[in-house]
């Protein structure tokens, strides 16, 4: 958990985070604890296991919402105090108490025809950060709007052709005719298990095209995907967030 980064996403709910001392593994003990993760839950339940991207898997032993039955697979991010030590057991590693939760759109890459390249759009956009975490390409993103739903999309186009070997993607935004009047945040996180059929080794390296505010060329962002078995070690220290912050995304 070495990397690190500043998280930017969508709360209703901003508890007030109190800085404390972390343990081993960097868990912050008695105290609140912000990170992103994939939920395991397939009764749908109340209390459900998550997986952070560093493969730590906890258990909502304790939650300040019962009524919240996430879907298996969804992308949360997740403010949790660790109950208890459970890595003795073989089976989990920590028991948690969910204090506070966001569910993040969850997508996967979008293959493009001519059909449906105007309703993807090109609008520009800002990334605050982009990472690969577990199976997961994760983007933080800034753009101007108003009242409409905009619209986000990791998208493959067969028809563009690149000859450097490596898998080229575009972060696409469709404002839906928003006009440019506040900034809106958002995250998002693209399933990225389709691509480890395209090679044989364990390794996908991407480019990924962003038509980015006032420049004329897109900017390309280089990542490495690594889906071997510690493909998941890819990952953040504490994720923190910010208040008044409020988007409409699909």
């Amino acid at each position: 958990m070495k990397a690190k980064f500043k998280m930017l996403l969508l709360l209703l709910l901003v508890p007030l985070f109190v800085a404390c001392d972390k343990d081993d593994d960097g868990y912050y003990l008695n105290n609140y604890y912000i990170d992103i993760a994939t939920v395991e839950n397939p009764s749908g339940l109340s209390t459900f296991f998550f997986r952070l991207d560093d493969n730590k898997l906890m258990w909502v032993a304790a939650t300040n919402f019962y009524n919240y039955r996430p879907k298996d697979g969804q992308r949360i991010v997740a403010n949790f105090s660790v109950l208890s030590d459970k890595r003795a057991t073989g089976f989990y590693d920590y028991d948690v108490r969910l204090n506070n939760v966001h569910n993040v759109l969850t997508k996967w890459i979008f293959k493009i025809t001519p059909s449906t390249q105007d309703s993807i759009g090109n609008d520009s956009i800002s990334i605050s950060e982009m990472w690969i975490g577990s199976d997961y390409l994760n983007v933080e993103f800034l753009y101007l709007g108003n009242n409409q739903t905009h619209y986000i999309n990791l998208v493959s186009d067969a028809s563009k052709v690149f000859t450097d070997g490596k898998t080229h993607l575009e972060f696409r935004h469709n404002a839906n005719g928003d006009l440019p009047i506040f900034y809106r945040r958002g995250i998002v996180s693209f399933d990225l298990k389709s691509l480890q059929a395209t090679t044989s080794n364990k390794t996908v390296n991407l480019t990924i095209h962003v038509n980015v505010p006032n420049q004329v060329e897109e900017k390309a962002y280089s990542l490495t995907y690594n889906f071997d078995t510690n493909s998941a070690l890819i990952k953040s220290s504490k994720i923190t967030l910010p208040e008044n912050c409020e988007s409409v995304i699909k």
